[in-house]
């Protein structure tokens, strides 16, 4: 089966607009927010990098070399966008040792802006989340309908999609997943991209076909609910007004299973969805459980914290919001453009 990646149903109806994104790296500005501030002492020194046009990858490497340590000696929280101005943290663990000097990192489009020393490396997925300053160039369209359609975003949240990154250039992510469960050989870090890549899959079906229902940010039968601003989620045996407040309010939120192994903490109409979407991806679901990664469950909805826009002249729009850890900025974009 070769795979192409659908049109994911929209929670605002069809985009009203147009615009270009990314044309310049000041238009994409992507400040991290770590849950902690470095201690100012420990064996790891963290390093506050601001880069314009580089990957995160490229300046973890440059590190190690400055450095002299290996590369898995490098910590960093979550890989930012190369087309963007990004402000994230590093580690490198220096136990014992005199920091060298950083300023041979710096570049035009590399600056080190603080250093602190931490007791412990800075390990992926340890962040609050992002803020984002976007600018979005020759808008054209219906300005009322975006406006109206960013009122509905800020007031209920926007579906949250793994955003098409996920899945490689038109999805070709998933036709090497598929031929990684044909026996295909690869390196571990490699394999990790596209077991992610499978099971964001079908965790996007489900929110889909959600969307379509428009119960993707209401509690139906069955659902498990995420707290806000957590991984933690609980059963919803009865479907009483106080849950559906609360997931008005935001406090909560539906969840859908990220495949794996292990029971699906589903029941009901919400294990009915999930459980036809599974039934019709076999290789997907059979070559998952090979590889032994444990069912999991993600939130449905993402709420833009703070959420402002301004229509600027000549035809640009121009964003600012917060996104939580995992959620992805061209996912309320695609909402829009």
């Amino acid at each position: 089966m070769s795979y192409t990646l659908p049109t994911w149903a929209y929670a605002c109806g069809f985009p009203a607009a147009t615009g270009n994104i990314k044309t310049v790296p000041a238009d994409f500005i992507v400040e991290e927010i770590l849950p902690f501030q470095p201690e100012g002492h420990g064996e790891h020194v963290f390093l506050h990098i601001q880069k314009t046009g580089e990957n995160t990858e490229y300046v973890a490497r440059a590190l190690a070399r400055i450095a002299g340590v290996r590369q898995r000696d490098i910590g960093f929280a979550g890989l930012k966008d190369r087309h963007a101005i990004t402000t994230q943290w590093f580690s490198v663990w220096l136990p014992g040792k005199a920091a060298p000097d950083w300023s041979t990192l710096e570049t035009q489009n590399i600056k080190v802006l603080q250093t602190l020393r931490h007791p412990r490396k800075l390990k992926r997925g340890v962040l609050t989340g992002n803020q984002f300053t976007l600018l979005i160039r020759n808008f054209a369209g219906d300005r009322d309908k975006t406006q109206a359609q960013l009122e509905t975003i800020k007031a209920q949240g926007f579906p949250n999609y793994f955003g098409e990154q996920r899945f490689g250039q038109q999805g070709q992510n998933l036709n090497t997943a598929q031929a990684l469960f044909q026996g295909l050989k690869m390196k571990p870090e490699q394999r990790s991209l596209y077991l992610s890549a499978a099971r964001s899959f079908l965790f996007n079906v489900i929110l889909s076909k959600r969307v379509a229902l428009q119960n993707w940010n209401q509690a139906i039968q069955g659902d498990v609910c995420m707290i806000n601003h957590s991984q933690s989620y609980f059963k919803t045996d009865t479907l009483e007004a106080v849950l559906q407040q609360r997931i008005n309010q935001g406090d909560i939120h539906p969840t859908a299973s990220l495949y794996g192994k292990g029971d699906n903490a589903a029941q009901a109409d919400a294990l009915a969805i999930e459980q036809a979407v599974f039934a019709a991806y076999p290789e997907l679901t059979e070559g998952l459980l090979k590889f032994g990664l444990e069912m999991d469950r993600r939130a449905l909805r993402c709420y833009p914290e703070n959420l402002s826009w301004e229509f600027l002249e000549p035809e640009q729009l121009k964003l600012q919001f917060f996104l939580t850890t995992g959620s992805y900025a061209t996912v309320l974009l695609r909402e829009l453009l």
